[in-house]
């Protein structure tokens, strides 16, 4: 039963050859500042410094002690990088300079130190990283209230949380780990002595961090975390030395649950251990081919079993075995450096079907090697009340009848056979017929086809016929062959079978994570992928589902179910409650208000919670193993579509808030300026007017024009943000009709004699020119809005053409000037709202409303409306409007 694989582990391999090339790297780690971690990682300096080995000391941080700063002298030291951050003038290590220097050791104190901004990496264990690349050897020092996972520990204990941490894969490069351990009584003096800190720093120190109680537990913190690296690193060497464990080093336990009674009491027993040996302790459940003939009872004990110990504390862990579990067992304990395994006793079974069934126990007890097996009994009560009897599921009756049926019809074939075609032995064929049994319908009714089949063969096949006597001893062998080879065949197209369901069971749930993985990706709506997950629950594990969020209050609503479910009565809804308070399951199956009909389970992620999962067995079930494990796959697709969906959300309405925001400080300073900047005038020269003192006539009528101009330019600016609204809110319906265009151009001339004075319109109408369908009143408010917008920005004295041809069913109408033109990349955002006013106040006046209402109206009558440049170079503006022609006109 031992496992007979003796070559290396190909990862363990694999992470030697990487680490070739690379330096070394040693840690000096400690329980809290001042144990004397630098002084230590100075002296093994100094020690290779007098071998001979090039020693450069990159980065020490003394922190003014008088001792370290002596143990620093003789060392060569490498000059720190200055660096300027927040006006302050600091020093950092000068990665740089150390690995051009390279050499054989650098010592770098204070791996989770926080570099200056500006640096190659933000933190020194990055710097650290590059350096042993480079193939330089590092020491290094560390406190345990650095490590990141270890960090929450530290502040729980100290109520002070450090803000530098390393990842603990950093802790996973050490070649070599040495622990500085200073008992607490002598740290307190240290620092009492003011050999850590100055005497005020100290004083508060006592009060906080160093409490005698904090540093036994940060003392007891530092020694396990040494001690599990060094446990890590004996496996690594064992594994890649083909070394068979276990080596009597740190204590870990191994408890193998199966369907046995006692599997609560092996659990009790190995939680009981672990705590008193201060060991960690590991629950493996082993499925195999033959699980499948376990009823539901027995399933139920497995999975009860495993939540248990998951709830206890274990390292839960499942593993896959053809069919010697005890060898997977004893393997997994080799590989993880297992010391003692714990198995509950078996089931107690007849002895007419022990055979059938592998014997874990005993089969642990034979190949244990140097292990310690402890068989947990059941209790006393439980044992009395045990009796034999057959734990295989019984065959249906399907299979019965299909095994007589088969073996019948091979009965048949080899009859046949034997009259055509004679052949030396039959034997195969009732060989086939028990296969195809077996692959059928399982071992059971593969046995049932093997006996049947022996004594048919031997009824009416051998001589004499017709009789169950043998004669012949040669034929006493070929029976005896025939049932022997009919079992194991049977049995292998058996277990083949098995498996192949299996492998369709995981192939089935493979599909089922593809599946929903797809459904939610294409949901783009809340209540398309609330429907997605209910109903792929509900038809993945074959029961009830329901989904409940929070809404404004963060009360729990149903929003959605599989069947539809809207409700929830009390009972169910205070364990979804729960599951949603407290972020654990809860409900039927868990051990939080278990007589609810719902199992809850929280959708949560790390930093926020987004609702609650509920399902429902109609028959009272609940989820087996395998159907959790692909619950919690599901769980893990919900929560990242959920996610994503409330992020999308959420950027949906930051874009709504900023395009708000924009329009908001776009239409504020628009009003604050452009609209004021005309009243202002008004004012003025209204102001003028009313004094006093004689004005000539000629300045009198030059206020009162000034007065109209900047009147008619308010108005324009007033009716402008009135058309935007009216066109935002649909409002505004143009009434299409037969226009004429020469019209509408000298109607829109005649309004802009006071702005054409500077800029001389040309057009070029060709005769007879159609007639258009378009609003006239809105065409020529278009065409002003186009014309005033080319005056503002074309030099004075400039010519602006007003051209129009015809295109088939279509009127081009062109507006162009002589300005500085419009960027390409700008020429459709032109016709977007208060494009002007984001471009800065450089520009001319204007809302920046102009052309934006061009575009509305000329595409609300059926038209479209572009920005071209009038000239190769790029100068100058051109605005092109195409229109549909009347055809009833044209003809």
């Amino acid at each position: 039963m031992a496992d007979t694989d003796t070559r290396p582990s190909p990862a363990a391999l694999l992470d030697r050859a990487n680490r070739e090339g690379r330096g070394r790297l040693k840690i000096f780690i400690g329980a809290a500042p001042g144990v004397g971690k630098t002084w230590s990682m100075l002296d093994d300096g100094h020690r290779e410094w007098a071998k001979g080995v090039d020693v450069l000391a990159a980065v020490i941080e003394t922190h003014g002690r008088a001792e370290t700063e002596a143990k620093l002298a003789g060392l060569p030291l490498l000059p720190r990088k200055p660096v300027l951050y927040k006006n302050r003038a600091l020093t950092e290590m000068d990665l740089d300079a150390l690995l051009a220097r390279r050499p054989t050791l650098a010592l770098i104190d204070e791996l989770a130190h926080t570099n200056a901004e500006g640096g190659r990496h933000e933190k020194r264990w990055q710097d650290v990283a590059e350096v042993l690349a480079a193939g330089i050897n590092v020491y290094t020092t560390l406190n345990i209230q650095h490590i990141e996972t270890l960090n929450e520990t530290v502040a729980r204990i100290t109520g002070v949380r450090v803000r530098e941490t390393v990842p603990d894969q950093v802790l996973e490069l050490a070649d070599e780990i040495e622990l500085i351990d200073l008992p607490p009584d002598e740290l307190l003096e240290r620092l009492k002595a003011g050999k850590i800190y100055p005497q005020d720093q100290a004083a508060r120190a006592l009060t906080s961090f160093f409490v005698k109680g904090n540093l036994t537990a940060l003392r007891e913190l530092a020694m396990r975390t040494a001690a599990d690296r060094v446990d890590a690193q004996l496996r690594e060497h064992m594994a890649a030395n083909a070394i068979e464990g276990p080596w009597p080093t740190q204590e870990r336990i191994l408890v193998c649950l199966n369907d046995s009674p006692a599997a609560r009491e092996a659990i009790r027993v190995a939680k009981r251990s672990a705590d008193r040996a201060r060991a960690d302790w590991i629950a493996v459940n082993v499925t195999s081919a033959r699980q499948n003939d376990l009823g539901e009872a027995q399933r139920d004990r497995i999975s009860t079993a495993l939540r248990l110990a998951e709830r206890l504390g274990a390292e839960v862990a499942t593993l896959e075995a053809e069919n010697d579990t005890a060898s997977a067992i004893l393997s997994y304990a080799r590989a993880r450096n297992v010391r003692r395994i714990i198995v509950g006793y078996p089931r107690r079974r007849p002895w007419f079907t022990r055979w059938l069934q592998e014997d874990v126990v005993q089969n642990l007890m034979r190949g244990a090697g140097s292990f310690e097996i402890t068989v947990a009994s059941q209790p006393d009560e439980r044992l009395a009340s045990e009796r034999p009897r057959l734990t295989l599921t019984p065959p249906s009756l399907r299979g019965i009848a299909e095994a007589i049926g088969i073996t019948l019809l091979a009965n048949l074939a080899a009859t046949l056979a034997d009259r055509l075609f004679p052949v030396a032995s039959l034997s195969v064929i009732f060989m086939t017929a028990v296969v195809i049994v077996a692959s059928r319908q399982g071992n059971l009714p593969a046995i049932l086809a093997s006996i049947l089949g022996f004594f048919s063969y031997d009824f009416f096949f051998v001589e004499p016929r017709w009789t169950f006597t043998i004669t012949d001893r040669g034929e006493v062998l070929t029976l005896c062959l025939f049932l022997v080879a009919s079992l194991i065949t049977g049995n292998l197209a058996a277990r083949l079978r098995q498996r192949v369901r299996v492998q369709t069971e995981i192939a089935d749930r493979t599909n089922k994570l593809y599946d929903f993985s797809r459904k939610v990706a294409a949901a783009a709506q809340r209540d398309d992928l609330i429907w997605a997950v209910v109903s792929h629950v509900a038809v993945s594990l074959r029961c009830e589902s329901i989904l409940l969020m929070p809404d404004t209050s963060e009360t729990l609503q149903v929003v959605g179910g599989f069947p539809p479910e809207d409700r929830l009565e009390v009972r169910d809804q205070t364990a979804a409650q729960f599951a949603w308070d407290k972020g654990q399951p809860a409900g039927r199956g868990s051990d939080t208000l278990p007589t609810a009909r719902w199992y809850f389970m929280p959708l949560k992620t790390n930093e926020n919670r987004l609702g609650v999962l509920g399902i429902a067995f109609s028959n009272d079930g609940a989820l087996t193993r395998l159907d959790q494990r692909l619950m919690d796959a599901l769980n893990d697709q919900i929560v990242l579509a959920l996610e994503r969906l409330r992020l999308t959300e959420d950027l949906a309405s930051t874009r709504l808030a900023t395009e708000t925001e924009r329009l908001r400080t776009a239409l504020l300073s628009s009003v604050s300026h452009d609209l004021r900047t005309p009243l202002v005038t008004i004012i003025g020269a209204a102001g003028s007017l009313t004094d006093p003192d004689d004005l000539p006539e000629a300045s009198r009528l030059e206020l009162a024009e000034l007065i109209r101009e900047e009147g008619e330019r308010l108005d324009r600016y007033v009716q402008n943000l009135l058309d935007m609204t009216r066109l935002g809110h649909g409002a505004l319906h143009p009434h299409l009709s037969a226009v004429d265009l020469a019209e509408v151009v000298g109607s829109a001339r005649h309004r802009m004699r006071a702005i054409l004075r500077l800029h001389p319109l040309t057009t070029d109408l060709p005769q007879p020119l159609p007639q258009v369908q378009a609003d006239p009143v809105l065409l020529e408010q278009v065409l002003f809005n186009i014309i005033d917008n080319a005056a503002k920005y074309a030099p004075e004295g400039s010519e602006i053409t007003l051209s129009a041809k015809t295109n088939g069913t279509l009127l081009t109408l062109t507006i162009a000037d002589s300005g500085p033109g419009i960027p390409p990349e700008d020429r459709d955002r032109i016709f977007e709202m208060f494009f002007r006013v984001e471009s800065g106040d450089r520009q001319r006046a204007g809302t920046g409303l102009g052309l934006a209402i061009c575009k509305g109206l000329i595409e609300a009558m059926g038209g479209s409306i572009r920005a071209e440049a009038t000239w190769p170079n790029g100068t100058g503006t051109r605005i092109v409007i195409t229109l549909q022609i009347l055809i009833a006109a044209q003809t």
